[in-house]
This record gives structure tokens, sequence and C-alpha cells, in this order.
């Protein structure tokens, strides 16, 4: 009697696949290194209130620097994963431009990490309550970069809203809608200035970068 032995299944050797894949990757760790960094700060920092307190502000103070790496490692990883997504187009129905604002995000997110928030609200500890009294060169460039790049994220969840629904994938299609609309409404929130905007945009964060961790597993799986 013969036996036959099937080989297992195995991912494609093709090289160009493997580095799609690599760079791919970088985008469902993006979201849970900065969300993990900026968290472990938030609740160790002295005097850091997380219903009060943006998390740019912990780029001040002795331990800033932690924060500052934060965003421009995570930006880092975004815009690889960026690169990825354009090379996966011909498996997800992604088309030029949301790759292009993906990109700019991890700029933004990098730039933010660069150039400091101004301390406010009492952070850090021995900085007077309330708004800064005037906007440096580098809090202003901060909150340029940060808005940018928060606004080319929003554009991309609609853009590949759209796109997913015309592929026929319904789910992908309400998902990125859903978030495209809520991160717009909590980041337009939070540009009031208010605190009671702080834990709002927070939300937004973390629902913006559940998806875009979702994105990059889904697209992994289908290279």
């Amino acid at each position: 009697m013969t036996t036959t032995i099937t080989a297992p299944t195995t991912r494609s050797c093709d090289p160009a696949a493997a580095v799609t894949r690599s760079l791919l990757g970088w985008g469902a760790v993006a979201g849970p290194f900065y969300l993990a960094v900026s968290m472990a700060q938030a609740l160790s920092r002295d005097g850091f209130d997380l219903s009060r307190h943006p998390w740019s502000l912990l780029e001040n103070g002795s331990l800033g620097w932690i924060q500052s790496a934060n965003f421009v490692l995570t930006g880092a990883m975004v815009a690889a994963f960026a690169v990825g997504l354009a090379r996966a187009g011909r498996v997800q129905p992604v088309g030029r431009w949301a790759p292009r604002l993906l990109a700019l995000y991890g700029a933004g997110l990098a730039a933010a990490g660069v150039f400091t928030a101004d301390p406010m609200a009492g952070f850090p500890v021995g900085t007077p309550a309330g708004p800064a009294e005037t906007t440096s060169w580098h809090g202003m460039l901060h909150l340029a970069a940060g808005g940018i790049g928060f606004l080319a994220m929003v554009a991309a969840c609609l853009v590949l809203g759209r796109r997913f629904a015309a592929a026929g994938r319904r789910g992908w299609a309400l998902a990125s809608r859903v978030t495209g609309v809520a991160f717009l409404a909590a980041f337009a929130g939070i540009t009031t200035g208010s605190t009671a905007a702080t834990l709002p945009f927070v939300a937004g964060v973390v629902l913006s970068f559940g998806w875009l961790t979702a994105l990059a597993v889904d697209t992994y799986r289908n290279v």
C-alpha cells in the first residue's frame, strides 16, 4: 500500500511578499506600543491627571524624552505600515490615497515628538493651572503637526470606507467610516481647549489605533 504524504501549506517565499509582510507588521505593533508607553507614563508620572491632561504634555519634565521618543517611533511604524499597505494594493482595495494619508499621519506623529508641547494645566508639577500663557514656536509646530496628522488619519478612514464599500466589504466599510467620524469628533472637541474633551479624545485615539491594528492584521493575512 502506498501512503501519500501531503506537504503542509506554507506562505509564499517570494522576497517581495516577505518585505511587504514585514512592513505591514509594524502597523500591528504601532498602536499597542504607543498606547502602552503613554498609559504607563500617565499612571506613573507625578501630577499627571488622565481626565485633564492630554498625553502630549508627557513630553515635558525630566522624563519627557520618553513620550517624545514614543511619538517618533510610533510615527515611523505607521509610515512603514503605509508603505506596506501601498505594496499590498493587489490584495486590498486601498487605492493610492489611503497609504499616502497614513504616511502623512505617521509623519505628523513623528513631528509632534520632535516639536514638544508646551506645559499647561498644572503639568509638570509647578506649572500654573489653566492654558499656557504664551505659545512657544515648538508648541505651535507641535499643534500644527498633530492637527495635520489627525486630519490625515480621518481622511484615510473615510477613503478606505469608500473603497471597502465598492469592493463589497461592508463590515470594513462601516468600521472605517465610524472610526473616521468618531475620531474627527474627538479631535474637534480637544481643539476647544476644554478639559472635558480630554477623555473623549483619548477614546478616539484608542479607537483609531484599534482600527489601524485590525487593518494591518487583515492585510498581513492576505498577502
